[in-house]
């Protein structure tokens, strides 16, 4: 297999990243390193962020570390397909990681070439267990959170960090079913670095998301019935292909608005609403709905 470079990690509500929230998301923290990436080949192979490793052009010794792993050697060995991409931890821009954290490789992310994807994290930690390889633990999994919960998870990113100084310097929102408008899998991050936490790699938290102003809107009216009966009507008049699927959402965009804007305005007492997510979490009920269209 070829040197393979780690995507970009976008930030949170660029383009890249519309609708990312939207779904099941797992936070987790982020660590200033140097990005690298380990594969097999007939035998160990790495990179950095932007290059081929060899022994003689190594990026701060992390190629001649790895291959005294013997484990590395062996998981990689035998799952040929997989990619391991992580953070070799060398001192870079922080530098309050605990001293037992320095020159270790910290995976974040298995890419397989077998699917051309990225494997969620609750599969690739069972392989990488199995193997006592180090890999970065979840903060927390978040159903459809908001960018205000988020920002409450930067306080938790303390993975790490020695007591008293502060926390990491952000937080990565993985969506393991999204892709952006582009058609890509990518991911999203916030960045700060004026927090504090505690170091923990227990079982994810599963944290309960109280329901948003729009987050009820659409458990309420975007029903079943009303899915179906907006894409009854354009059937009839239109015919239907993939290609009508915008048309889709913006008739059922107009329809809810229009025909119960009213109801859920009096009913949740003048609310404050983000139309854009309101938009979004339709589009993805939509997709609950009827899957087969998609």
């Amino acid at each position: 297999m070829e040197y393979k470079k780690y995507q970009h990690i976008e930030r949170l509500e660029s383009d890249e990243t519309a609708g990312i929230q939207i779904g099941i998301c797992y936070i987790f923290p982020k660590i200033d390193g140097t990005n690298s990436v380990l594969w097999w080949d007939g035998e160990l192979q790495a990179g950095s962020r932007s290059r081929h490793l060899t022994i003689d052009e190594d990026n701060q010794g992390f190629f001649a570390w790895a291959k005294e792993q013997q484990n590395l050697s062996d998981f990689l060995s035998e799952h040929s397909n997989l990619r391991l991409y992580g953070e070799w931890l060398v001192p870079h821009t922080l530098r309050t990681y605990e001293d037992t954290a320095w020159r270790k490789f910290y995976v974040f992310d298995v890419y397989s070439d077998e699917s051309n994807k990225y494997l969620p994290y609750d599969i690739y930690k069972e392989y990488l267990d199995v193997f006592c390889i180090e890999y970065i633990p979840p903060i927390c999994r978040i159903k459809n959170p908001t960018t205000e919960r988020l920002m409450k998870q930067l306080e938790k990113n303390g993975y790490l960090i020695r007591d008293g100084h502060g926390v990491g310097e952000g937080i990565v929102i993985k969506n393991y079913e999204y892709r952006n408008k582009f058609g890509r899998q990518t991911w999203a991050k916030i960045v700060k670095n004026d927090f504090k936490a505690e170091h923990s790699k227990n079982q994810i938290t599963d944290v309960k998301e109280t329901l948003t102003t729009e987050d009820k809107i659409i458990d309420k009216y975007v029903t079943v019935a009303f899915v179906e009966k907006e894409f009854a009507k354009i059937k009839a008049e239109k015919g239907w292909n993939s290609k009508m699927i915008p048309m889709l959402f913006g008739i059922l965009f107009y329809t809810l608005i229009k025909e119960e804007g009213w109801n859920f305005v009096k009913e949740l007492k003048y609310p404050k609403i983000d139309f854009n997510r309101l938009n979004q979490l339709m589009i993805a009920k939509v997709k609950f709905t009827k899957p087969e269209l998609f």
